[in-house]
């Protein structure tokens, strides 16, 4: 893996300013002045796909074209209208990342609607807080069950209006003052208005702004609570036009790619790339992470979006089917597993490598494609670090993976991979449009058309992240390679010092230790401490029936103590760690140790693992006599 500097350099002193980084020439297009809406009306006038959104309906998938697609959202546009929803009124989702949101989504578009989607994980306290903020007095859901998770908190918001995607058998109880309708029921309304109204949807489209607020974003928030993303039309359309034109081999045209969707929508990741398959005519399969994998040989999609912990689980099932082989098939595939580890995605293989890559891709290679579907060719990762060798290993299989760079605020991309611009350990280079530089302290600056307006009715927090020169600070840290590829050295809220007066950066140290299979997720420690210890959550798949006292006597204790060490000759000395806590535990959206970009909400960990850190600084927690860990055991390094 390529290492990255793990401590800031020991100077108060201010950088000078620092060069303005921007895209390279010919990878991508800048176009202002689009919204959204004019997206999905350009893809039903060029690429008419009666494939274009496809759901799960029991065993098989239900298409719905985007001519009518446009049809059904204009009609459910129409009748929120006629419920009594007016222009720049806010709707609360509380959805499926599925075919409703994205209907419900394009009908609060075209009619000036601001829609405000809430993720399903969030606690009770910021769902309320969210439809408070945005006094929101429609909310859809997408069936039954998901209302009556949020039924009992709505009498503490303004909800006076509950919209089902689903027709329910039975009509369910609702709070007082709350009416229920359904998707149905707004359509048919819609359909009446439409057909006295004819010019009423062209009117209605005329008045929709590329400047117009599309939609407030709840950051899902590592600490506090959440706040709301301002995005217009143009920050989020010139986004994905600048994205989608600079990912070369993508294919315009009806039903040119195909696309397995199974990312939140309630994020911007998934939703811009929503809005850029509807564009560029793609045909899109709804699905999620727990049917990902029997899913994918249905859809066979030539493209997909993902997190690097997909990837990694993917990766780390097809290491493990070649350990379960023997005889000829068990030579075949280390063999061919050495020659993708030895793959360079920036390097064209020839003479006797490209021939024997070719043997093993027929052979070997081409079943990792088979396991994605088949038909597998680029795959885009974002939310999170990805690790270098995997670019290079899946390239090796003709699986082009390219790790991008964003945030909610910038909606999202800010740099990313792409074409002949594919860099492993990077995020790439900046998006078309946008410009980076590396501000004081190594903190990561980005201005142009993808930066947001601002928090919702929170102008002070605006203030602190956006400049008057429009730069936004995204907290994140970096450095530009000499040839303008970023490089994500850590966050600027984990850095810690110890007591020694020593800055470390955790992140790289965590990355390192997280591309081993044995482990989940790492967290280096040591604020006002003498040394850095780590927290390893391991992964209980890979590890079987293990208990604590079977990791301190067994194997696995010395594999991790020997990975760690490793992992140690990169780092500084004062970086390095001294100690680790193996504990036998999972970090989740659901039990709140993660939030649903699977981010690790790194203060909440801290507090709830509060004995196991404590542990890792006392002197003789190694003698699992002296600490009693209920899910871990202590080991000195």
């Amino acid at each position: 893996m390529q290492q990255v500097p793990s401590a800031l350099p020991e100077t108060d002193m201010v950088p000078p300013p620092s060069q303005i980084y921007t895209a390279p020439d010919n990878s991508g297009e800048v176009v202002l002045g689009r919204t959204l809406v004019s997206l999905m009306d350009e893809a039903c006038e060029r690429y008419s796909n009666p494939k274009a959104l496809n759901g799960r309906v029991g065993d098989s998938w239900q298409a719905l074209s985007n001519t009518d697609f446009r049809r059904r959202s204009e009609d459910l546009g129409l009748g929120l209208l006629e419920l009594g929803a007016q222009r720049g009124d806010c709707v609360g989702f509380f959805t499926h990342s599925d075919v409703s949101f994205c209907l419900a989504d394009m009908a609060c578009l075209i009619t000036g609607l601001i829609d405000v989607p809430i993720y399903l994980t969030h606690p009770p306290s910021a769902i309320k807080h969210i439809l408070n903020e945005t006094e929101s007095k429609v909310l859809v859901c997408s069936d039954t069950t998901l209302l009556r998770d949020i039924a009992e908190i709505l009498p503490d918001t303004g909800v006076t209006k509950v919209i089902l995607a689903d027709t329910p058998p039975a009509a369910p109880t609702l709070p007082k003052g709350i009416s229920l309708h359904t998707f149905a029921e707004l359509e048919t309304t819609g359909k009446t208005v439409r057909e006295a109204q004819p010019d009423k949807l062209e009117l209605l489209r005329a008045q929709v702004k590329a400047d117009d607020t599309a939609t407030l974003i709840y950051t899902s928030g590592t600490t506090g609570m959440p706040k709301g993303v301002v995005l217009t039309h143009e920050n989020i359309s010139s986004n994905v036009i600048a994205s989608i034109t600079g990912l070369k081999g993508f294919k315009v045209g009806a039903g040119n790619e195909v696309a397995a969707s199974f990312l939140p929508l309630t994020h911007i990741f998934a939703r811009s790339l929503h809005y850029a398959l509807m564009w560029s005519g793609s045909s899109v399969y709804f699905t999620d992470p727990e049917r990902l994998r029997d899913d994918l040989k249905d859809i066979k999609p030539t493209f997909f979006a993902s997190v690097p912990r997909v990837l990694e689980k993917a990766y780390e099932r097809i290491v493990a089917t070649g350990a379960s082989l023997t005889g000829v098939k068990k030579t075949l595939f280390d063999w061919a597993m050495d020659l993708a580890k030895r793959y360079d995605v920036e390097t064209q293989p020839s003479g006797l490598y490209a021939l024997q890559l070719g043997i093993a891709d027929k052979l070997v290679l081409s079943k990792w494609r088979e396991a994605l579907g088949g038909e597998i060719k680029q795959i885009i990762v974002g939310g999170a670090a990805l690790r270098a060798d995997l670019v290079n290993t899946f390239g090796a299989a003709g699986i082009s993976i390219m790790q991008g760079y964003g945030l909610t605020e910038t909606s999202p991309v800010i740099t990313y991979n792409r074409g002949a611009y594919n860099r492993p350990g990077t995020v790439g280079p900046p998006l078309a449009g946008a410009e980076v530089r590396i501000g004081k302290e190594g903190e990561i600056l980005t201005r142009g058309p993808h930066v947001m307006k601002g928090y919702y009715k929170a102008p002070e927090k605006t203030a602190e992240v956006l400049d008057e020169d429009g730069w936004f600070n995204t907290g994140d840290l970096g450095e530009f390679t000499d040839d303008g590829y970023l490089k994500i050295t850590g966050r600027l809220k984990n850095l810690f010092k110890l007591s020694t007066g020593k800055y470390v950066m955790p992140q790289p140290l965590e990355e390192t230790l997280e591309a081993s299979p044995l482990i989940d997720t790492a967290l280096v420690i040591g604020e006002s401490q003498k040394y850095c210890s780590a927290l390893l959550f391991l992964n209980a798949e890979a590890l079987g029936s293990a208990s604590p006292e079977s990791l301190k006597q067994g194997e696995i204790s010395s594999q991790l103590k020997t990975l760690v060490q490793d992992a140690n000759k990169d780092m500084p000395h004062w970086s390095s760690v001294k100690r680790i806590v193996l504990i036998l535990d999972e970090l989740s959206v659901d039990n709140g140790m993660l939030t649903p970009k699977l981010s690790v909400k790194r203060k909440q960990v801290l507090e709830r693992y509060k004995t196991y850190l404590e542990a890792a600084y006392d002197s003789d927690a190694a003698d699992s006599d002296a600490v009693n860990l209920e899910k871990g055991v202590v080991v000195d390094i």
